[in-house]
């Protein structure tokens, strides 16, 4: 046994590390038989929490040595009432798939897993309600009222620790508390070692250990392979741990660990420490550490209470906070949970990194037998977005080291692999910049541009630093929005010209878009003005004629004046979603994707259109415009090619409007077989895109522009916007207050039996949503739209 440090020592002394009982020290020692397990999949996608600790940037970077305390590395997510997904080191980087607790009594066993009653709230609230950390109280009940089940879940800031305390409350005797893990080491479930030892649970893979350690011990503990020799049918049948196993072996594969935890006298407290490093004594050591700190302290800072920088401290420098709250329609609370929410899904080791969802889209039918990022990733639109909120909610900071980042998913000529042209913005990236997808989307390579553009325009970016970011990453961003080139890496080859993309914003289809174009059209601008400043007065002007291009020809090439949707709405004049020719009145059809069949282009609309109006390349009342809202609004359309849904909600009379992507979408749940999205093949007939609840605010921020350049923003019309759009992305979130990326539109089978306007098992929090929801906000408290660019408006006159 390697030597192990003092204070792990005094722990074990103490009893407060181990697993302590005589019995146990007397089983035989066996390997557990059944490698490799079950075949391993991701957990739940719909998480109603996610934590992870507050670390202040150093100079716009993470470093221990930015305060007193170690950057903590250790990220968490909780559905339906379990803790699921947990990572360490890179934030995409799972180091379990779940971790439950059972109940056994005299003759019963209850696992998590089992149908509970489940609540969820924040450990830590203010007096309205809003949470100011991400440390989460998690209480579930039995049925039949035999006990019930607290959690509190958070983790360590000054280490690399999960914390989690269970308190089990009975009224009948024999009642005992199991804890159960299924380690998911280094971002997959298969190829991982188990063993029980002095000091707890250890699982590994490599050079990547994770351990569980009890403060009170375990009174015995096994590990084996899932769904071969885990022990928990074993435990379900007979409410013991008969058969006990100390290692897997030689042999890896899908293991899982099982302790008992311990008797429960009316009620018991146990504190656990899920711990990782990269060797077996620095993982114990870690967890040993956090539970010798105790429960009030690491919850106190992570909280940021007295001397610790934690959660407190990042909300209490968001000055625009308290008068934002006077906007939203539940006092703050989605507002506040937003902030912490989207500067938790930033990577600590990249600073800037910001990722789509910490999630796994679909997670419990995705094979996770290899490394998986889901939406762990970085998508730079998603990215914008975010980054645009952090500037709305006052932390320009993040905003600004976000935009640094940038620079690390640009296409240059020392991208691996790449053989063509350059300045494209990445469609996928790991947050370490490692290439995943490569389609080159017109849009992600505009928005750092314009996100440059805003923040100088607030002060963030002084004219040096500017002009210095404009030679070394925006300059070769706009001459690819001008002359586009040679997409040529990994399996793309792909001569791009602007402004058709080879995708648009949802990644399925190329040609001519009006959202990614608005965004072209507003990133040139942006350029000429920035090029300007640098002094490339030729770069200036080009970037400026070109957009005046762009712009002129949005309409030839975007709005049909033959339109053919089945609408009695429709006066055959509007936007569709996108076309792979450059004629709008052609009848070319899409591609395939997700199951669906290519249709005519003019019967598929999206509200990709409103994007000219946020940026300013179309006015808020533009006749082009204004012809395609009776359709984008037609809830009589056929129900595949209908986009708007009403939704009501329980207690509340009113009605709010949701929005699918386009008609035709079928990135979901299957209508007619009732499967999650991919369960039997991306490309299987019946799956059905739902509403995503982000589009709420996009409709939002239009009702504000229209309002705005009417000079109609009256109280009247802040009330009926914050009634109507605001409290309608409230409803959307989930009890843990996070948003969705889809929610149930009530059409098809359901299985799963989701509420109408409840989030679906795609994604949640989704980044994005949370942003728009920000942002919305931030809009209608400045009676202008937040990401609006009055130098696009100015230009294109």
């Amino acid at each position: 046994m390697k030597k192990l440090s003092s204070l792990t020592l005094a722990l074990v002394a103490a009893g407060l590390v181990g697993c302590g009982s005589a019995n146990y020290a007397d089983k035989q020692q066996t390997t557990a038989p059944g490698a490799p397990g079950d075949k391993p999949y991701w957990a739940y996608s719909g998480k109603t929490g996610i934590g992870t600790s507050y670390e202040a940037y150093k100079q716009g970077q993470y470093s221990d040595q930015a305060s007193t305390q170690t950057v903590s590395k250790v990220w968490f997510s909780i559905a339906k009432g379990m803790i699921t997904e947990t990572m360490f080191g890179l934030i995409h980087q799972a180091q379990i798939k779940d971790m439950q607790f059972i109940v056994t009594g005299p003759d019963f066993t209850v696992t998590e897993q089992d149908a509970l009653d489940v609540s969820i709230d924040y450990l830590d609230k203010d007096a309205q309600g809003r949470p100011l950390s991400l440390a989460y109280k998690v209480t579930s009940k039995d049925k039949q009222g035999r006990f019930t089940l607290e959690k509190h879940i958070f983790t360590d800031p000054d280490g690399q620790t999960l914390f989690v305390r269970a308190k089990v409350h009975t009224e009948l005797d024999g009642v005992k508390l199991f804890v159960n893990v299924n380690p998911y080491v280094n971002n997959n479930g298969l190829n991982d070692f188990a063993k029980v030892t002095e000091q707890g649970l250890v699982a590994w893979e490599g050079d990547n250990y994770l351990t569980l350690q009890s403060s009170t011990g375990f009174k015995q503990a096994s590990v084996g392979f899932t769904g071969q020799s885990d022990g928990l049918a074993e435990l379900k049948a007979s409410q013991s741990m008969a058969q006990r196993y100390t290692s897997t072996g030689t042999q890896s594969g899908n293991v899982n660990w099982l302790a008992e935890l311990g008797d429960v006298d009316q009620q018991t407290t146990f504190d656990l420490a899920l711990s990782f490093g990269t060797s077996q004594s620095a993982s114990f050591r870690e967890g040993a550490q956090s539970l010798a700190r105790g429960y009030q302290q690491v919850l106190a800072h992570y909280g940021g209470e007295g001397e610790a920088i934690g959660w407190r401290d990042y909300l209490n420098s968001l000055e625009p906070m308290q008068k934002l709250s006077a906007y939203t329609a539940d006092q703050g609370k989605l507002l506040y949970t937003s902030a912490l929410v989207l500067k938790a899904q930033e990577d600590k080791t990249h600073a800037g990194a910001l990722i789509a969802s910490l999630s796994n889209p679909w997670g419990d039918t995705v094979a996770a037998e290899q490394g998986h990022t889901g939406y762990k990733a970085v998508w730079v639109r998603d990215f914008y977005q975010v980054a645009m909120a952090f500037l709305a909610m006052g932390d320009p900071q993040t905003a600004l080291t976000a935009f640094e980042y940038l620079e690390k998913v640009q296409v240059t000529d020392k991208t691996p692999g790449n053989h063509g042209d350059t300045g494209w913005f990445l469609q996928k990236t790991h947050v370490d910049g490692e290439l995943e997808w490569v389609g080159v989307q017109l849009d992600q390579t505009a928005m750092p541009i314009m996100l440059a553009w805003k923040l100088w325009q607030a002060g963030v970016l002084s004219d040096e630093k500017l002009a210095y970011w404009y030679k070394r990453m925006l300059q070769p961003a706009a001459e690819f929005l001008v002359d586009g080139g040679l997409a040529k890496i990994l399996w793309n080859d792909t001569q791009i010209t602007p402004p058709a993309t080879q995708q648009e914003r949802w990644e399925e289809q190329d040609g001519y878009s009006p959202s990614t174009t608005a965004a072209i059209i507003a990133g040139l601008v942006a350029a000429s003005d920035i090029a300007k400043l640098a002094g490339d007065k030729a770069g200036s002007e080009r970037y400026m004629a070109t957009a005046k291009r762009y712009d002129s020809e949005v309409e030839s090439t975007m709005f049909t004046t033959a339109g053919n949707l089945p609408s009695k709405q429709s006066d055959g004049k509007y936007f569709f979603r996108i076309g792979k020719d450059a004629n709008p009145n052609t009848d070319t059809k899409l591609s395939d994707n997700n199951g669906r069949a290519g249709m005519d282009k003019k019967q598929i609309i999206d509200g990709g259109f409103l994007e000219l109006v946020r940026y300013g390349v179309r006015a808020a009342d533009a006749s082009s415009i204004t012809n395609t809202l009776p359709e984008y609004e037609d809830e009589n359309l056929p129900e595949n090619l209908r986009v708007k849904y009403s939704f009501n909600f329980a207690g509340d009379p009113n009605s709010y409007p949701g929005y699918r992507r386009y008609g035709n979408d079928g990135y979901g749940e299957d209508e007619v077989r009732g499967t999650n999205y991919a369960e039997q093949g991306q490309n299987t007939a019946g799956q059905r895109g739902r509403v995503w609840p982000f589009f709420t605010g996009e409709r939002g921020h239009y009702e504000i522009a229209v309002a705005s350049q009417a000079n109609a923003l009256d109280d009247n019309a802040v009330k009926r916007i914050k009634y109507t759009y605001i409290k309608g992305m409230e409803h959307f979130a989930n009890e843990g207050l996070m948003l969705p990326e889809q929610v149930w539109d009530g059409v098809g089978v359901n299985p799963f039996g989701y509420t109408l306007g409840e989030g679906t098992n795609s994604a949640t929090p989704l980044a994005w949503t949370h942003a728009e929801y920000v942002k919305l906000v931030r809009s209608l408290a400045d009676k202008q739209v937040w990401d609006h660019y009055p130098i696009v408006e100015q230009a294109l006159k």
